[in-house]
């Protein structure tokens, strides 16, 4: 299956995977057709909001074999088959500017 893949504007580390191929029963064509005039089609409006402005990363071909950095392959394939779009999170533990520094940190 090959997708595109967008990052957000409004989230550092998240990312917008969107199906390019043959999904939900479509012919070609049509999934063709579809992303050629909207690639978001399939990702609902208040997704799209909450993502921000997206930005093309690249263009990949996803298979069972290939790995991926921070989710399961099966899992993105999956999303991409059943729903058209795939919204990879922030990974946990990245650092927050607004939170408050360890007693010993201050000042440093």
């Amino acid at each position: 299956m090959i997708c595109d893949i967008y990052r957000s504007s409004k989230r550092d580390e998240m990312y917008l995977y969107v199906a390019r191929s043959n999904v939900q029963g479509e012919s070609q064509a049509d999934a063709d057709s579809d992303h050629a005039t909207d690639p978001f089609a399939k990702v609902p409006e208040s997704m799209q909001k909450a993502f921000g402005r997206a930005t093309f990363v690249m263009q990949l071909e996803l298979t069972q074999e290939r790995k991926l950095a921070r989710v399961s392959t099966m899992r993105v394939l999956d999303a991409l088959q059943t729903q058209g779009y795939f919204v990879q999170m922030p990974p946990d533990g990245l650092i927050n500017p607004n939170a408050v520094a360890p007693e010993g940190l201050r000042g440093a």
